[in-house]
């Protein structure tokens, strides 16, 4: 059997009828039967809470209706200047004769007041843009405007978002609704919630920050986010395994600001959102909004609703210039006087031992600061003003504490009160306490120093942690008196001691020394000890302190830097005797002040620049020299590298080229067999070469190139460069073939050979400086004069006008032709 289905709910009764009535008039439930009694009462029982449920939701339609209803009495009593019996009748009676509701006639009244969302979309309603597809059905401002007075009336988010389901949502087919609260730390609460399971609902009752969910989503881009289906948004969210379909997350502001989100859920796809249905949802999320500002934007069930006044606690304390702690009873605290907890400590918050703000949120007050329970002191006035609520302010209050077990102290202006369950603790320290406070702190650390005290009297002594770590001992261990530390010392090292003992304790000086302890664990660590006599008047000497600094680091830094500087000096003593070798053999082999060669047909000279940097001492080399063959050799060239390695290979290439050249044969051979010389008999030298062979008489002139510049010839006033002959670098292979040329000179010719050390700069490409070259002996020609005469003026001319800049040493070689 079939139980009848409720009618659709289109109104209310005739005003005459007394108060409006919202929502179905169903009859008896009918409940199917079973044989026996026991059947029968369970279907008594399962009518029983049925029918309960219906007069609970005619009863909750009722209250809403009854609210919209007085707010149109009180818009005609303003209107009409009545009072509300007669603006009540005036009520009914337009209603009948609109033939309308009491109901719908009240929340036109209140549309035509307000100038709110719920008003245009009253508006719109009337011009017809807001009608279901469906056919007619409860107006929208109705259903609004009931949402509105049931929310208010509940005065929780979660009377909210009940009546949001109820009167307004479950018509446009939504299944479930979620008002979201939203925090300064970008985390939310689920503030209220209806149509989810309960269970579901606890457990997203905090969303922390970063989880990327529609309502975060909705948040960060402050607008509407809509999503076909849940699961094809990929994003978790509140009811995300019951309710799959469509979500909206609309964005709940209040005066600009945005407070929360309402997250709406379908069981089916998000329908299509025309205009008239997002205006009904943003106006439910003025609602939304509305009803979290007053609530504080918790739901009142949850354990963050107590937390209200702390986050304006906290809020306001961030904002003050001075440091301030904020401390509640320890939640695990049932001790008399109760325990405190430092919960917040502001941006401006500054301890005044130098230690980090970590070290100080979430301590108890008497862990972080055990000297404030002293009598009178920073833990006593916190318990006057918790117990009784009277704040306390003094402008001079102590403040100490134990760092390393060393007591630092510093006197402030205080203020405490207290604001429900916390209290805010602020004060404002003298000027550089703080700051001198850290320097402590560090300086201790950075140079390891420890303090002591020690009373000479009573034979107490006082250490702080780090002299415990510097002799080795556990913190539980007796500190060492002074008179006992030559037992621990190096027994070379006592007397030192001795004199440091007499000093301070017979002749009350101040007084220091270093020695090597010995530690129980066998490390030996060099100290420094550091004391003076504490004399009290009438009592004489009583007590002295001082401190240890282990300054073993700097012992044996001194002791390396000792053997370094021995080292230092016989390693500049070694390379300064090699480059002094390296620069006499390149001296012995070529003199850098040489006079003209005269030669058959020609006048050869010679300028050779060192570099800047004297151990740099380079493998430039040239040759001169007539052959047995009649012929003359004529060559330049460059030892890769720098330092005696350079100048033997420069002698090597030079001596093996001269022998080479007796054979008779062609400069393209010579240098065929000097790559071989080079690859074969020396150790990892490379080296580029000019070589040319010159035939007196005919001025015929052979030459060839292994990597090295082409020679420039200077005639008739221009400077040309000779072709770039093939030819790779001496010692980079085992065999290699060498390009020769041939060019046949004239009287009056000059021919220029040079290293790179003359062209080569850190700014241009090798081109560009040959270019330059070139032009620049097109200039020394100008400044010296014709022939074999003015050969030496214009060497002198292109060595002192050179336009290089890497300091490398040059070798220039001129050739005159008679």
């Amino acid at each position: 059997m079939q139980q009848p289905q409720d009618p659709p709910t289109t109104g209310l009764p005739a005003p005459s009828e007394g108060a409006p009535r919202v929502g179905p008039q169903p009859g008896p439930p009918a409940v199917a039967g079973t044989a026996g009694g026991e059947a029968t009462a369970v279907g008594r029982l399962a009518g029983t809470v049925e029918r309960l449920r219906l007069e609970l939701e005619r009863a909750q339609a009722h209250s809403a209706g009854r609210a919209v209803v007085e707010m149109g009495v009180g818009v005609l009593v303003e209107r009409l200047r009545c009072g509300p019996t007669e603006a009540a009748g005036q009520l009914e009676g337009l209603a009948e004769q609109a033939g309308v509701s009491a109901l719908a006639l009240a929340a036109d009244l209140v549309n035509q007041a307000a100038a709110d969302q719920i008003s245009a979309l009253a508006r719109a309603f009337v011009e017809g843009a807001a009608v279901p597809p469906d056919g007619p059905a409860e107006p929208v401002a109705v259903r609004l405007r009931s949402t509105e007075a049931d929310a208010l009336a509940g005065g929780d988010a979660a009377a909210a978002a009940r009546a949001m389901l109820d009167h307004a949502l479950r018509p446009l087919g939504v299944a479930a609704v979620a008002v979201w609260a939203a925090h300064p730390d970008l985390s939310l609460s689920l503030a209220g919630s209806a149509g989810f399971h309960e269970e579901e609902a606890r457990r997203w009752r905090h969303v922390p920050p970063g989880v990327p969910t529609p309502a975060r989503r909705a948040l960060d881009e402050r607008a509407a986010v809509g999503y076909p289906t849940l699961a094809e948004a990929s994003l978790p969210s509140v009811g995300q395994h019951e309710i799959r379909g469509g979500r909206l997350a609309v964005p709940a502001g209040k005066g600009g600001r945005l407070i929360g989100v309402l997250e709406l859920c379908w069981h089916e796809a998000l329908p299509e959102l025309s205009q008239p249905l997002q205006r009904q949802f943003e106006a439910l999320a003025e609602v939304a909004a509305a009803t979290l500002e007053s609530a504080g934007g918790r739901d009142p069930r949850t354990p963050e609703a107590a937390d209200t006044q702390f986050d304006e606690l906290r809020e306001l304390t961030d904002g003050l210039l001075d440091p301030c702690m904020v401390l509640r009873v320890a939640p695990d605290g049932d001790d008399v006087p109760p325990p405190f907890v430092i919960r917040h400590v502001n941006p401006a918050f500054v301890d005044f031992a130098g230690r980090p703000t970590g070290a100080i949120a979430g301590a108890r007050l008497l862990e972080a600061y055990p000297l404030a329970a002293e009598p009178g002191g920073l833990a006593e006035k916190v318990e006057h003003v918790f117990a009784t609520g009277e704040p306390f302010r003094t402008p001079d209050l102590r403040l100490a504490a134990l760092v390393d077990g060393v007591p630092l102290v510093t006197r402030a202006q205080v203020s405490i009160s207290r604001h429900g369950s916390h209290l805010a603790v602020v004060w404002r320290l003298d000027d550089g306490t703080p700051r001198v406070a850290r320097l402590l702190q560090h300086a201790q650390r950075l140079g390891r120093i420890g303090g002591f005290e020690e009373d000479l009297r009573t034979r107490r002594i006082v250490w702080n942690d780090t002299l415990f770590e510097l002799h080795g001992l556990p913190p539980t261990a007796p500190p060492i008196a002074l008179d006992q530390l030559p037992e621990h010392a190096h027994p070379d090292d006592r007397h030192a001691l001795g004199r440091f003992l007499r000093t301070l304790l017979h002749h009350h000086r101040p007084a220091s020394t270093a020695f090597r302890l010995q530690r129980p664990d066998g490390v030996t660590r060099h100290i420094r000890v550091v004391a003076e006599p504490v004399h009290e008047p009438g009592s004489g000497l009583r007590t002295v302190r001082g401190a240890y600094q282990d300054i073993s680091a700097q012992h044996w830094t001194e002791v390396a830097l000792a053997a370094t500087r021995d080292q230092l000096a016989q390693s500049e003593q070694q390379a300064a005797e090699r480059s002094r070798l390296a620069l006499q053999l390149q001296h012995a082999i070529m003199p850098p002040a040489r006079g003209p060669l005269d030669l058959p047909d020609l006048r050869v000279g010679v300028r050779y620049r060192p570099a800047e940097k004297g151990h740099l001492v380079g493998g430039d080399w040239y040759d001169a020299l007539p052959l047995p063959s009649g012929d003359v050799l004529l060559c330049v060239g460059d030892v890769a590298g720098h330092g005696i390695e350079a100048a033997t290979g420069m002698v090597a290439l030079r001596n093996a080229l001269r022998g080479l050249a007796a054979t008779g044969a062609g400069p393209a051979q010579l240098l065929g067999w000097l790559n071989s010389v080079t690859h074969h008999l020396t150790d990892n030298v490379t080296a580029t070469a000019v070589c040319g062979l010159y035939r007196p008489g005919s001025r015929r002139l052979r030459w060839a190139r292994a990597g090295h510049p082409p020679p420039v010839l200077l005639r008739g006033g221009r400077a040309t460069m000779l072709p770039q002959l093939g030819g790779i670098l001496l010692g980079a292979v085992d065999q290699a073939e060498y390009t020769e040329g041939e060019l046949v000179l004239e009287p009056g010719d000059k021919l220029v050979m040079y290293t790179d050390g003359l062209i080569e700069r850190r700014d241009e490409s090798l081109q560009a400086s040959l270019t330059g070259l070139m032009a620049l002996a097109e200039q020394a020609r100008t400044a010296a004069a014709d022939g074999v005469d003015g050969l030496e003026e214009h060497l002198d001319h292109l060595l002192r006008y050179s336009s290089a800049d890497t300091d490398d040493d040059t070798c220039l070689v001129g050739i005159a032709v008679r």
